[in-house]
């Protein structure tokens, strides 16, 4: 009984040695961590005024910005590990991490496609920062392309996080990526109306609305005979942003309304036109007689 508990007692003070032995390299591994992450912090902000000085594309100066970052932090650990684990070397870590990555790789497998899509966002830039997009069934302004995701604003005034492996593998529609674009807007008029001196009037009138650029030219098209009007297109360009498409469509709305009043050209309502006959004409609803011929009643 003696010897057990001098054994237990031999191996408590032990452990207890190895731990005050090891406690510095601990408490340098800590400090090591805490430098680093005010080591990663200073040369984000350095790699940020270089991008600014030598990179032209803000998504590239975003992922100099980031990886500089990221492996600051990385660069940070491994070292950390080396000095609170004496007899772990650089070359075990990096075997043990190719041991790993089997592994890793099935539980970070998300968060791996979203970092390599990023870099592809970043370096391919289909989009850039302010640019109005729309993703799937969300659109917006973008204001952040992140490693890991992409931060649009919608009109609304909400944030919406992307995945970037979802933003990667999705057809992204860019608002903004032209210097223009085309509104289309519908117009019908009454049949009576005289096209070849109507459609002038509501080009004239095109031209003047304000946020309507000239070039490419307005058009005004007959494009089809409708149920109680004929139909007319109404094409013309505007700024891309949202906020300039959405004010002159309203300008253009107001402006051709008023121009067909000032020009008695008459936009109608829906007309239905029913037609009443007498049945006792027809024989398709009269019951038939014994020999086969319709009787009236």
């Amino acid at each position: 009984m003696n010897a057990l508990i001098q054994e237990i007692q031999s191996s408590l003070l032990h452990l207890v040695g190895n731990s005050i032995e090891a406690l510095p390299a601990f408490l340098a591994a800590i400090a090591i961590l805490l430098i680093t992450r005010y080591a990663a912090t200073a040369t984000r902000r350095m790699s940020g005024i270089a991008g600014k000085r030598m990179l032209k594309s803000t998504s590239l100066r975003l992922l100099l910005v980031q990886t500089t970052y990221v492996a600051t932090w990385v660069a940070g650990v491994l070292f950390a590990c080396v000095i609170a684990f004496p007899d772990l070397r650089l070359g075990d870590i990096i075997g043990l991490l190719g041991l790993g990555s089997v592994a890793f790789g099935f539980a970070f497998q998300d968060i791996f496609k979203n970092f390599l899509a990023g870099i592809l966002l970043l370096l391919d830039e289909p989009f850039r920062l302010g640019d109005q997009i729309i993703v799937k069934d969300f659109e917006g302004t973008v204001e952040e392309i992140s490693i890991r995701s992409t931060q649009l604003i919608t009109y609304q005034g909400e944030r919406v996080v992307i995945p970037n492996s979802i933003v990667f593998t999705s057809p992204v529609q860019v608002l903004t990526a032209m210097s223009h674009r085309r509104t289309d807007l519908e117009l019908g008029v009454d049949y009576n109306t005289d096209l070849a001196s109507a459609i002038p009037i509501l080009l004239e009138t095109l031209s003047s609305v304000q946020g309507v650029v000239s070039k490419p030219a307005p058009e005004v098209e007959a494009v089809g005979f409708g149920d109680s009007s004929i139909d007319l297109m109404v094409r013309y360009w505007s700024l891309p942003q949202k906020v300039h498409v959405r004010h002159t469509r309203s300008r253009v709305i107001v402006a051709l309304k008023q121009a067909c009043d000032r020009a008695g050209i008459n936009i109608p309502y829906p007309i239905r036109t029913v037609y009443y006959y007498d049945q006792e004409q027809f024989s398709d609803y009269l019951p038939a007689s014994a020999d086969g011929n319709s009787t009236k009643a």
